[in-house]
């Protein structure tokens, strides 16, 4: 059968099972099980089968995701992350929109310290969204932000979907790590120049409230207190790798054993903590590896198919230029995004595009990360984006899907604004890790 029967066939078959509730990890594992006896021969492709699933959760690169999944929650369940949030309003002052500026700050200590979106958009709307609601702030300044700041928490490392990402890609983990800080850092700037500009043009949007005048003093030490001591997670993760000290997983591990001295240093870690920190973990981590063990066989299933080959050569001799190329592959990926979850997009498309990749000399760290950030942008746009339910899941009652949708808008072109600028200045994702 030609390759171009054979794509429709499996992605179509894979939509009707996931439009039809299956879960997506045994969605991807029921068309591997067909696709071994069609293309692999039966009992004994139904061996490698068995063999690439063992294969692909015992990759050493894929140890940092569970490490740095219990760094978020034991940073949620032991109080750190609402104390950091407290801290960064005082020393704020009296900023237009000071309460979405702590919204972004705390999105960017959150990412840095977890890595976990959904946690990050979770504690921030928990934490913020009432106190907001209730200072008269409207549902843009509200939403919008916390939500953008989700975002961070995929691009700024420690990142577990950068791990997944990398490693289902065949790159440098590491690499893809350290290249998401610049992007990350300027997509936070792009935020708090457009909340600042907004709540300046339209200052009902967030209006100004009394705040106790402090010195300066009274500003620094909460932050002192509550702020600069996560600074040794920091550096247990990031730093490490900058000096070249440490590989991911062990900065991962340091990363997770700094969270656990400093939640005992402030006095949160009790069993309660640690219990549902670890039963948190246990979960997500769970989810991630059962959708991981059908990436390798779903990548080797197109491989055997001739599909992958197919696609890449027809994308080789299209007679278009290699950045019109770049800029369909993430098109494609926005356009799932509004449909699917990052990890079916990821198992989907990676196959295909790392060859493309390969083949026209494109930088893998360059791309990696532009798809990375494209997996930030499936969070948010609608109608299907994830921190787009879990913002709902945290909003005040009176919030509508449609309050969120128009919230998330802005922050989703920032987001393109900044993968346009990766796209036209590679230096902006490859110079970090090259210095390394």
């Amino acid at each position: 059968m030609e390759w171009w029967l054979i794509l429709p066939i499996i992605f179509g078959s894979l939509v009707i099972l996931m439009l039809a509730g299956m879960p997506v990890a045994f969605s991807f594992m029921l068309i591997n099980l067909v696709g071994v006896f069609v293309f692999w021969g039966g009992v004994p492709g139904l061996r490698q089968l068995i063999l690439s699933i063992f294969e692909s959760v015992t990759f050493f690169a894929m140890l940092p995701v569970p490490l740095f999944i219990l760094m978020g929650e034991v940073l949620f369940r032991s109080g750190m992350g609402t104390r950091m949030l407290d801290a960064l309003e005082r020393l704020l002052g009296r900023l237009p929109g000071r309460l979405s500026l702590v919204a972004v700050g705390g999105g960017v200590l959150i990412g840095v310290l977890s890595g976990n979106s959904w946690a990050s958009a979770a504690m921030l709307g928990s934490v913020l969204a009432p106190e907001m609601e209730r200072r008269g702030y409207k549902k843009p300044m509200t939403l919008g932000p916390i939500m953008g700041s989700g975002v961070l928490a995929i691009i700024i490392p420690p990142s577990g979907m950068a791990v997944v990402l990398a490693s289902l890609a065949a790159i440098s983990v590491g690499g893809l790590l350290i290249a998401g800080v610049i992007p990350g850092l300027i997509m936070a700037v792009f935020f708090t120049i457009y909340i600042i500009g907004r709540c300046i043009l339209q200052p009902d949007i967030a209006p100004a409230y009394a705040v106790a005048r402090l010195s300066l003093w009274e500003r620094l030490r909460p932050a002192i207190r509550n702020v600069l001591p996560l600074g040794v997670i920091v550096f247990s993760v990031i730093g490490t790798m900058l000096m070249g000290v440490a590989t991911p997983s062990e900065a991962a591990a340091f990363g997770a054993l700094s969270t656990f001295v400093l939640a005992a240093a402030y006095r949160s870690l009790n069993w309660q903590a640690v219990k549902t920190a670890f039963s948190g973990t246990l979960n997500t981590t769970v989810m991630i590896f059962m959708i991981f063990c059908g990436a390798t066989a779903f990548s080797q299933i197109l491989a055997y198919s001739g599909a992958t080959r197919g696609m890449v050569e027809l994308g080789v001799t299209l007679p278009v230029s290699p950045i019109i190329l770049l800029i369909g592959t993430q098109l494609i990926v926005v356009f799932m995004g509004m449909f699917m979850e990052q990890m079916s997009i990821l198992m989907i498309t990676l196959p295909i595009f790392m060859p493309l990749c390969a083949i026209l000399g494109w930088n893998p760290l360059w791309f990696g990360l532009m798809m990375l950030i494209n997996m930030g942008i499936a969070n948010l746009t609608p109608p299907f984006g994830v921190l787009l339910f879990v913002m709902k899941g945290v909003s005040p009652p009176d919030t509508t899907m449609g309050d969120i949708y128009r919230a998330a808008i802005p922050f989703v072109i920032m987001d393109f604004i900044v993968i346009l600028l990766v796209m036209a200045f590679p230096p902006i994702a490859t110079w970090l890790p090259s210095i390394l």
